[in-house]
C-alpha cells in the first residue's frame, strides 16, 4: 500500500541548482512535430512566478563544444550534426547513415545548439556532483535517452543522460544508478552503458511501447533492469513497482551518484504513451528518490502535452527547492504562463481548467 505522507521536507536543506537556457524559447522541432511545443521555458517562468526560483539557484547553460559530445558521440556524427544546423540539409549519405534529418529527427535551425546545450547541462551538473557542489540538480532540457553514438533516435539528437554517466564514471572510485521513469525505454543508454561495471541501470516504462525495448527480463547484456506496465496502469501500479523492486535495489546497490530521467509522458493526458499517472503519483516518484539522500541529477525527457509537461516539472523543481506541489493552486501570473502555450494537438480543443488553473491533477 503507498502512503500519503509527504517527504518533500527532506530537501530543504541541501543545496540544488536550475540549469537552463533561453535557447529553449524560441527552438521547437518543426510544424506537426509531437516537440513543436515548449517545454523547458514554461518551467522556468512558472517557477519563478511561484517563488521557486531565484537567480541564486540558476544557471545559464552554452552548448558543449564538439570535442565535449565525443565523449560518447562519434566524430563524423558530431560533424554531420554541425554542417547540418549550418547549411539546414545534410547529404544523402549522411543522412543515411546518421538519420539525421530521417524518422522524425527533423533538421531545424537549432539542430545541434539545442540538444548540445541540453548536453552541456547534464555535463555541468554531474561535474557540480562530483565536486560536491550541488546535492541535486535539475536539467529538465535533458533526459534525451534513445540517441546513439552514431546516429539520431527517437527525437533525440544527443543522449545527454550518457554524457552525464559517463562524466561522472570518469572518477574511478564511484557507482551510479541511471533510473528512467519515462514511458518509454531508455534504448540508447542501455545499448551502450548497460555493460559499465560501476554503472548499474533501471527502466520502468509502458510495455509494447516504441522503441518496444526492454522487456521484463532483459538485461541489455550487463546490469541493465526493465520492469514494464501495461496500457492504463495507474499511480499504483507504478509505485508499487517503485517501492517494492526499484528502489530496494538501489538501495542495495548502494550508489554514490543517481541520475534520474523523469520524463513524464506516463501522465493521463499526454498523448505519446497510454499510461494514466497523476502528477501526484508521479511527484511522489521524485520524492522517493529525493530522500534515498544520494547526490541526484533530475532531468528531463517524455513530455509532450506543453500543459502537463509544464505543470509536471514545475512540481519537480518546487520538490526540490523545499516547496509541496501538491495543492498549488495557480497564481494569475502562472495561469497567465500557462495559457499563453500553443498546441494544435487534439486534446487541447477541449482543455480542462486544471491544466491551467493548479499544478495537480
Amino acid at each position: 500500500m503507498i502512503s500519503d505522507k509527504s517527504i518533500f521536507a527532506v530537501q530543504k536543506t541541501k543545496q540544488a541548482i536550475f540549469l537552463g537556457s533561453d535557447i529553449f524559447r524560441g527552438s521547437v522541432y518543426g510544424k506537426g512535430h509531437p516537440l513543436n511545443i515548449a517545454r523547458v521555458w514554461p518551467v522556468i517562468d512558472i517557477c519563478r512566478a511561484f517563488g521557486w526560483l531565484d537567480d541564486s539557484c540558476f544557471e545559464t547553460v552554452a552548448p558543449a563544444s564538439a570535442s565535449e559530445l565525443q565523449l560518447f558521440h562519434s566524430a563524423d556524427y558530431v560533424a554531420a550534426l554541425q554542417d547540418a544546423q549550418t547549411h539546414q540539409a545534410l547529404d544523402e549519405s549522411r543522412r543515411q547513415r546518421h538519420r539525421i534529418g530521417m524518422d522524425n529527427n527533423p533538421i531545424f535551425p537549432q539542430v545541434y545548439d539545442r540538444p548540445a546545450t541540453a548536453a552541456a547541462a547534464s555535463m555541468r551538473g554531474a561535474r557540480y556532483l562530483l565536486e560536491g557542489r550541488y546535492s541535486t540538480v535539475f536539467n529538465p532540457s535533458g533526459g534525451t535517452h534513445h540517441g546513439m553514438p552514431d546516429k539520431a533516435n527517437g527525437f533525440c539528437f544527443v543522449n545527454d543522460p550518457a554524457l552525464a554517466l559517463l562524466t561522472l564514471a570518469e572518477r574511478p572510485d564511484v557507482k551510479i544508478a541511471y533510473l528512467d521513469i519515462d514511458a518509454h525505454h531508455p534504448d540508447g543508454v542501455q545499448d551502450t552503458l548497460s555493460s559499465h561495471p560501476r554503472i548499474k541501470l533501471w527502466s520502468v516504462h509502458e510495455e509494447n511501447r516504441w522503441p518496444r525495448t526492454g522487456q521484463p527480463g532483459d538485461n541489455g547484456g550487463g546490469q541493465a533492469r526493465n520492469f514494464t506496465l501495461p496500457r492504463g496502469a495507474d499511480d499504483d501500479a507504478f509505485l508499487t513497482v517503485m517501492t517494492h523492486h526499484i528502489l530496494p535495489e538501489i538501495e542495495a546497490f548502494a550508489p554514490d551518484y543517481l541520475v534520474l530521467q523523469a520524463g513524464c509522458d506516463g501522465l493521463s493526458d499526454d498523448p505519446q504513451s497510454g499510461l494514466m499517472f497523476t502528477t501526484t503519483g508521479y511527484w511522489r516518484s521524485i520524492e522517493m528518490c529525493l530522500a534515498l539522500a544520494i547526490p541526484t541529477m533530475i532531468l528531463g525527457g517524455g513530455g509532450y502535452n506543453p500543459f502537463t509537461t509544464a505543470r509536471a516539472w514545475s512540481g519537480v523543481w518546487g520538490l526540490i527547492a523545499g516547496h509541496s506541489p501538491y495543492k498549488a493552486d495557480a497564481p494569475h501570473s502562472v495561469q497567465d504562463i500557462l495559457t499563453s502555450l500553443e498546441w494544435s494537438h487534439r486534446l487541447a480543443r477541449s482543455r480542462p481548467d486544471r491544466w491551467v488553473t493548479r499544478l495537480y491533477d
